[in-house]
């Protein structure tokens, strides 16, 4: 597979994909962009404009791991939720973009802000593959053990790889 992230000179980060690593970082930042696409927001013009919007609780677990309520008072993670979510979507969103507009296949490098955007979509992509597969800390124990043959196994090594990378982005900016 890839060699991953390192340090560059000048507060770069150097990444290094092959081809096949682009397609699918932007197959899954294109997922990512779909589940996290704007929230619903008042009719109300005024609320619409400051990106005020629903306070329900997503039904949808990605959607309710990717935004978790702030407060264990339902009434207070509402009101909390009511006023960030919609903002905190657009945030998801403009870091998926930035990954999809900066893989490259080869050797590249990434600003300091780009790089901080790509360690936020790796975390949002790893949180929505692990909801999907129901990811224990056993994780490692389980790929080990399971066949290759196994339907579950690329999405398994998928995850695997994306924390292998979240991890070598995390050593490359400190």
């Amino acid at each position: 597979m890839s060699s991953g992230f390192s340090r560059g000179s000048d507060g770069v980060v150097v990444a290094e994909f092959e081809a096949a690593e682009i397609s699918l970082l932007r197959s899954l930042v294109s997922m990512m962009l779909g589940i996290v696409s704007p929230g619903q927001t008042s009719d109300d013009p005024l609320e619409r404009a400051l990106g005020i919007g629903d306070s329900a609780v997503p039904s949808d677990p990605v959607l309710a791991r990717l935004f978790p309520s702030a407060y264990e008072d339902e009434k207070e993670a509402a009101e909390f939720r009511r006023y960030t979510e919609a903002t905190l979507r657009d945030g998801k969103r403009a870091d998926a973009q930035t990954v999809h507009d900066t893989a490259r296949a080869g050797r590249s490098e990434l600003s300091p802000e780009e790089a901080q955007a790509w360690l936020r979509a790796l975390n949002d992509l790893r949180l929505t593959l692990g909801t999907k597969l129901d990811v224990t800390e056993e994780i490692h124990d389980e790929i080990a053990m399971m066949s290759e043959d196994d339907p579950r196994y690329p999405a398994y090594v998928t995850y695997d790889w994306l924390t292998y990378l979240q991890d070598s982005l995390v050593r490359a900016l400190w």
